[in-house]
């Protein structure tokens, strides 16, 4: 049954139980209605009657016999015009006194509602059938009052007897009953003509959508074919036309979808880090070939499987699950066994429909290995390089401590100051590359922090530099409170303050002076190296901390740089978690900063 024929049943079935309940409610609705009209009319007959009887004539029969038990007899009342009208008068003990239509003694009368109310001074309707004559009745009572003056000489207005009347009224079934048959007999024409209606237009409603579903499960072949010929309604022709507009653009974004997810696929065959994607459970959907070889997957199904299962890894499954709940992808550095020990970066992200996440794993082995060498080498070279350089330098002292005041001493004098000069720049050279090495190594090196005051390790930091700010008349300023302190690797900030200083000394004007500054700023340590030097240009500020980076080689020679004193503090405040910053205009000076949270951390590496 479609659906059609079924809101049909309904609709019809619908309709029709509507209509019976609309007839049974007008039925209820009319009965009651029927017999309050009823109700009203007898009222007013009522009050007719009980006029043209005479007042006083009745006032008369309730004094003369309210005592009396017995049904009075004889009466001088109009009886035949009464017509189907009955008379009834009680006395206020319940009694019948008279009654037009029954001869016999009647029983007590007390307890019926409408004569209760008349013997309360209130007129009142009753509707019941009567014990006496085995009919249903309408029953209005009016109460009759006594004319006799009281003591005082005021009428005593005093029930003395209830004057009713009543009539046989038929059922409204009765009534109305010759027009029911025929009024029923139409109700069902009308609901079989608006059933038949209804089942016409719904049929071609259903040939119209019958259409339009064979266009939707057809989908192409049908786009090419002829429009509906039968009587379409405008709706749907419009529908159809849409409908065959959608799937051809449906059928051209399937294609292109085919063809994105095979090159998708030839991309994710091809690449040579290994790709996992998988949904919020952490159960795998797409794993490349990379991954299997890596994992040693082989021919599994990765769909029955989870992302710990397939790599036995939870470094993996803890950045995935950090990922789904990050706003943010994540990129990391993890060392693990797959075989060999290998290293990989690992980038996560949670895609767009935040109820998946992906994983690339870049094996960068060979570089970590690379770098390892670098590093033994400029370490193991630095240690090399310090016995001979101190030799040079010693002797180099010692010649010129020794020398005669003889003619070429001026020569000799200038070329042991040409070695002493030299021997300086290889040894501070040497004293740098050894901290840079010490830097990179420090997951082996290095100890805890410890809580230091700030003041102290500035005070030694200028200390230090003094010496040389003398040499040029430079004026050393220290602005640090005494109760500031924090969690530091000490010697390293001191060896920090220490280069920024050097640096500004380096190149300033002898008779100026630089500026050291230590301050809490939010949760954040800020030392801060303040010069009036010359500046450094501006399209030389993004690349300052870069190794052996210098403005000018040939200024930064002569006043003895080796060109890694900003690369130590650039390492040195990513140790502590920090960030090393300049702002510097040339002619003007430069002001270094470092800035470090003070809830530090035990670091694990630092990158270079």
């Amino acid at each position: 049954m479609t659906v059609f024929k079924k809101s049909l049943l309904t609709l019809g079935i619908t309709a029709f139980a509507f209509s019976a309940v609309l007839l049974i409610f007008s039925m209820v609705f009319m009965n009651s209605l029927y017999y309050e009209i009823n109700a009203i009319g007898l009222k007013k007959t009522a009050a007719t009657l009980f006029t043209a009887i005479g007042e006083d004539r009745i006032i008369q029969i309730f004094e003369e016999h309210s005592d009396s038990e017995i049904l009075i007899q004889g009466l001088d009342l109009p009886v035949k015009t009464l017509g189907e009208y009955r008379l009834t008068l009680i006395a206020p003990s319940g009694y019948v006194l008279w009654d037009s239509h029954i001869l016999d003694r009647l029983v007590n009368h007390i307890n019926r509602e409408e004569i209760t109310s008349a013997l309360q001074g209130k007129e009142a309707s009753a509707r019941r059938n009567s014990i006496s004559l085995g009919e249903k009745l309408i029953y209005h009572a009016l109460p009759v009052y006594s004319r006799l003056s009281g003591d005082n000489g005021e009428e005593d207005n005093k029930v003395i007897g209830v004057f009713r009347v009543s009539v046989s009224v038929p059922g409204f079934g009765m009534r109305v009953s010759p027009v029911i048959l025929p009024f029923f007999i139409y109700i069902c024409l009308l609901t079989i003509i608006a059933f038949f209606a209804i089942y016409a237009y719904s049929r071609s409603l259903a040939d119209s959508v019958g259409r339009i579903v064979k266009i939707v499960q057809s989908s192409a072949p049908l786009l090419s074919g002829p429009e509906a010929e039968e009587l379409v309604a405008p709706e749907f022709r419009s529908l159809e036309k849409s409908l065959r507009a959608m799937t051809a653009e449906l059928n051209m974004r399937f294609e292109q979808a085919k063809a994105e997810g095979t090159r998708l696929q030839a991309i994710l065959n091809g690449m040579s880090e290994a790709v996992f994607a998988m949904d919020s459970a952490l159960k795998l959907h797409l794993v490349n070939p990379r991954a299997r070889e890596l994992f040693n997957l082989g021919d599994r199904d990765i769909k029955l499987m989870s992302l710990l299962e397939a790599t036995r890894s939870t470094e993996l499954e803890d950045i995935a699950r950090k990922a789904l709940a990050a706003d943010t992808s994540l990129d990391m550095e993890l060392a693990f066994r797959t075989g060999a020990e290998q290293y990989f970066q690992v980038y996560a992200a949670k895609l767009a429909d935040a109820s998946s996440v992906v994983l690339v794993l870049q094996d960068i082995t060979r570089l970590v290995k690379l770098e390892r060498i670098r590093k033994d080498f400029v370490a193991n070279v630095s240690h090399e390089l310090r016995t001979p350089i101190q030799l040079v330098k010693g002797f180099s002292e010692t010649l010129f401590d020794t020398v005669t005041d003889d003619g070429d001493k001026k020569q000799i004098i200038h070329f042991i100051e040409i070695i002493q000069k030299n021997a300086g720049i290889m040894e501070n050279l040497t004293n740098d590359l050894l901290a840079l090495a010490d830097l990179e190594n420090n997951g082996v090196n290095l100890r805890d922090t410890e809580e230091l005051f700030i003041d102290q390790l500035i005070n030694e930091a200028v200390s230090s530099a003094e010496p040389q700010a003398k040499r040029k008349n430079i004026e050393i300023i220290t602005d640090c409170p005494e109760n500031l302190k924090a969690n530091l690797y000490g010697s390293f900030i001191i060896q920090a303050i220490i280069n920024l200083i050097d640096n500004g000394i380096k190149y300033s004007q002898p008779d100026s002076k630089i500026w050291v500054k230590a301050v809490q700023e939010n949760d954040e340590l800020l030392l801060e190296v303040r010069d009036k030097g010359i500046g450094i240009p501006k399209e030389h500020i993004e690349r300052i901390f870069e190794r052996f980076y210098r403005v000018d080689r040939a200024r930064s020679r002569e006043a003895g740089g080796t060109g890694l004193g900003l690369s130590i503090v650039r390492h040195i405040a990513l140790l502590h978690k920090g960030k090393a910053e300049v702002e510097s205009r040339t002619g003007d000076g430069s002001v270094f900063r470092i800035r470090i949270p003070l809830h530090l951390q035990q670091r694990r590496h630092c990158d270079p």
